[in-house]
């Protein structure tokens, strides 16, 4: 294994693949380098001497410039780099060419075929509060039906608690009425009971009507202040829909139905040189094969999305990946905080100093593909290839995000390993070793293998098919343990 890589000829530093002590000797395109500080491992070298101003180059971009002196074979790291970015940008449509992928094999995975149509990769049966008053009332309706029917039928029977419903104004109310909606349509849900106070601010009744057309015998409602007992009456309703649910088998679906969310949380200086890059390998190939990913976290595309605007294939989405950017900077601008105030504390530790290297990282997940679409918060997927989708950089919040856009799995690398999950499977692809043999009951799946000689044809081939399993009933770890959560994206004040 090489103790260094160095991701693109242009680049002036290279990146530590395991700790370097001071005075170690590496030879980089030809030239001795002697490290003047001991490196951790993800960490970037100097490959030349820099004067404070002077860019510092990482695959092949911009990350920042220098604040102070940096020695031939020095650390730099977050001390001494500072970002480019500065202000708010116009940008220019200038279109790349973006290679056309076909796919010589058609794939497929079982999974649940839906009455409308729709497919699923999971048939669990889902208790949605309409408002937080009656999370204890879900709760308890979930584990009463687990206790009963011994977990087995469906794979799985979740209530999704949260803070939401009532005392919003605005977008936030809307907010809250798209992602609970998206929640109740999702093809992983066989059946969904949506249960009400009453009085809350999303009405039941109108929350009926916001949801459109959807399966009246698998989606019903309870209104708790109008039952005489709430806990008879909702396992009344559950008993039903589980017998409904349980009926259901999985059938073989055309990879080209199947709909993915890439994310990424704890990252590292490993993430854009080993499980991004394999996301995005995978993100081409799905696309390839007619099927759907979907790339958020849009202040992490800060610094690379002239990328992203480039392979937009009209101009028109150019337009549309203009204002996802510039709305979440007037976002940013208008609550008085620094656009460009990452990364954060556990992101440098790791490895990454600037924003526009976390970027630059984080868009490799979105593969070469073209952007087909650009999604608003709460939107729902109706274009088949890579759409971008609006959700800030939160974990939780994100990939609740992703999942109610309609994604099946969200797929979430990590260089710094995290448990959690939201309401579809949440995939964690490892950036390193250490952490995927540190955090087994964490991490899922190890891209770290690249650095130890694997290549990306034999990793991205052993990850497509660890996936069709997993879209085929292959439980995650955070299926697991039962970490399923959701955040809901709030922007304005509580009544």
């Amino acid at each position: 294994m090489d103790k260094y890589i160095k991701i693109n000829p242009a680049d002036n530093v290279i990146v530590a693949v395991e700790t370097i002590t001071a005075g170690s000797s590496l030879f980089v395109d030809g030239k001795e380098i002697i490290a003047g500080n001991d490196i951790p491992a993800g960490h970037k070298i100097a490959l030349h001497s820099f004067e404070p101003g002077e860019h510092i180059i990482k695959y092949g971009f911009p990350i920042g410039h220098a604040t102070t002196s940096i020695s031939v074979g020095g650390w730099v790291n977050e001390k001494c780099i500072k970002t480019n970015l500065d202000g708010l940008l116009e940008y220019t449509y200038t279109p790349q060419p973006v290679p056309v992928m076909e796919s010589r094999e058609s794939y497929t995975f079982k999974g649940y075929r839906r009455k409308n149509g729709d497919a699923g990769i999971r048939n669990e049966i889902w208790i949605i509060p309409t408002v937080g008053c009656v999370n204890g009332i879900v709760n308890q309706l979930a584990e009463n039906l687990r206790a009963e029917t011994q977990g087995m039928g469906v794979d799985a029977i979740v209530a999704y608690p949260h803070n939401y419903g009532c005392s919003q104004l605005g977008e936030d109310h809307e907010n809250t009425r798209k992602i609970l909606r998206d929640m109740v349509l999702h093809p992983n849900a066989g059946a969904v009971l949506i249960i009400g106070l009453g009085c809350e601010n999303n009405q039941p009744d109108t929350f009926r009507e916001f949801l459109g057309e959807y399966d009246t015998e698998r989606v019903r409602f309870m209104v708790t202040q109008q039952v005489k007992d709430e806990m008879e009456t909702g396992m009344q309703i559950l008993r039903d829909l589980y017998d409904l649910a349980s009926a259901d088998t999985r059938s073989e679906i055309p990879l080209s139905e199947l709909r993915v969310g890439l994310k990424c949380g704890g990252s590292d200086g490993f993430s854009g040189i080993t499980a991004n890059p394999l996301l995005g390998v995978f993100s081409d190939f799905l696309v390839a094969q007619g099927g759907t990913t979907v790339l958020a976290e849009v202040p992490e595309m800060f610094g690379a999305e002239i990328l992203l605007m480039n392979r937009c294939e009209t101009p028109a989405l150019f337009d549309k990946t203009v204002h996802l950017i510039n709305d979440f900077k007037a976002y940013f601008i208008a609550n008085e905080q620094p656009v460009y105030e990452n990364p954060s504390p556990g992101n440098k530790a790791g490895g990454i100093s600037t924003l526009e290297e976390k970027s630059l990282g984080c868009t490799q997940k979105s593969g070469s593909s073209a952007v087909k679409d650009v999604l608003m918060y709460g939107e729902r997927l109706s274009t088949k290839g890579l759409n971008l989708l609006s959700a800030p950089g939160n974990d939780l919040v994100a990939s609740t995000a992703l999942a109610s856009a309609g994604c099946h799995m969200v797929l979430f690398t990590t260089g710094r390993g995290t448990p959690f999950g939201t309401f579809v499977p949440t995939i964690k692809i490892s950036t390193n070793s250490t952490i995927y043999t540190h955090k087994p009951g964490w991490i899922d799946f190890n891209a770290g293998t690249l650095l130890e000689g694997e290549s990306m044809s034999e990793l991205s081939s052993r990850f497509t098919q660890f996936l069709i399993e997993t879209a085929s009933g292959k439980q995650t770890n955070n299926e697991k343990k039962n970490y399923r959560e959701i955040a809901i994206f709030k922007k304005g004040v509580t009544l």
